[in-house]
């Protein structure tokens, strides 16, 4: 049994966040890669995923990425850090969102939790689910040098 750290009460277990690791998978000549979720909530997301208990955030990311897109990839940075309570509908998850390039855009295939992937220009981006519109933006600052994207821990 745990001790709450505010309240000094004995709990069974913490309420957290679920950790998630999303990617924008970026080629200049096709755009970004959106997968169509197969699962609730419905609708077009950046691959990512959940990780899992003994990989690092970085290590989830190669891996939901490989699950859902086929793609192997090279992280280049972190773009943000995303953890409002409502930004997913189903729990409370927080999000560490890379961008990353395909080591070979050929073997794109949608897999696991996607129905498809395919690239998206980046001006034909539709709504997306959570709050991918959000690191869709901050993604285009990015690209116009607005924002700088965080080193990654390797």
């Amino acid at each position: 049994m745990k001790t709450c750290p505010h309240c000094h009460k004995d709990i069974s277990k913490y309420d957290n966040p679920y950790p998630t690791a999303d990617c924008i998978i970026y080629d200049e000549n096709k755009g970004i890669v959106l997968i169509e979720r197969l699962n609730e909530p419905h609708g077009f997301a950046l691959p990512g995923g959940f990780v899992e208990t003994g990989e690092s955030v970085e290590e989830a990311a190669i891996r939901e990425m490989k699950e859902e897109t086929g793609l192997d990839i090279e992280l280049l940075g972190i773009l943000g850090v995303y953890s409002k309570p409502n930004r997913d509908p189903r729990f409370h998850t927080l999000t560490v969102t890379y961008v990353a390039k395909a080591k070979d855009i050929a073997l794109l295939n949608a897999g696991d939790d996607a129905s498809n992937a395919h690239f998206c220009r980046l001006e034909d981006v539709p709504h997306l689910c959570f709050d991918h519109d959000k690191a869709i933006q901050h993604f285009k600052d990015y690209l116009l040098g607005k924002r700088p994207l965080l080193p990654i821990d390797k």
